[in-house]
């Protein structure tokens, strides 16, 4: 269980990000239009998945801003924003947005996604949304970076998650 801030309330999350040096589990998350893809989707990929409660809010519409901007520069590499939204208002964002380089997933089924990966708040106002987290995965989806923001209310560090690319 990690410990994490909401306006400076403590919450917490079910468990702990999976460990650096670690393949990725697996997963199944749904599409803007209700298809469901794997990690093995992405084989042979570096994976950077930007994870966050809802896009309709300020600072998670911000990293998807952000790491849209940044992923138009990286080769073999995909970025996944991921959330417990409806696709339906992951594909509204982008297209009102404009954003075409990153791929939003929803986790809206089941949340197994946020059990498997250790994130998903366990109380709080937030409770049963993802935390934010990013986990950068080398072409073998190793685990090669990941950050728990520890105040859902501020922005990953970018630059060291795109720099574990290097």
């Amino acid at each position: 269980m990690a410990t994490i801030t909401l306006g400076g309330n403590t919450t917490h999350t079910l468990g702990e990000l999976p460990k650096e040096g670690t393949t990725a589990p697996n997963f199944q998350l749904a599409t803007k239009d209700l298809q469901h893809v794997s990690l093995e989707d992405f084989k042979g990929k570096r994976v950077v998945m930007n994870i966050f409660p809802s896009v309709d809010t300020g600072v998670c519409a911000a990293s998807i801003r952000h790491f849209n901007k940044d992923a138009s520069n990286l080769e073999d590499t995909i970025v996944l924003c991921i959330s417990r939204d409806l696709p339906f208002a992951q594909a509204r964002f982008c297209g009102a947005e404009g954003l075409k380089n990153v791929v939003t997933l929803s986790d809206f089924k089941n949340g197994s996604f946020g059990k498997d990966y250790g994130l998903e708040i366990e109380d709080g106002a937030f409770a049963g949304l993802h935390s934010r987290v990013v986990i950068v995965l080398n072409e073998d989806h190793k685990i090669i970076y990941s950050e728990q923001v520890s105040e859902i209310g501020q922005e990953p560090n970018y630059e060291l998650a795109l720099n574990a690319l290097n």
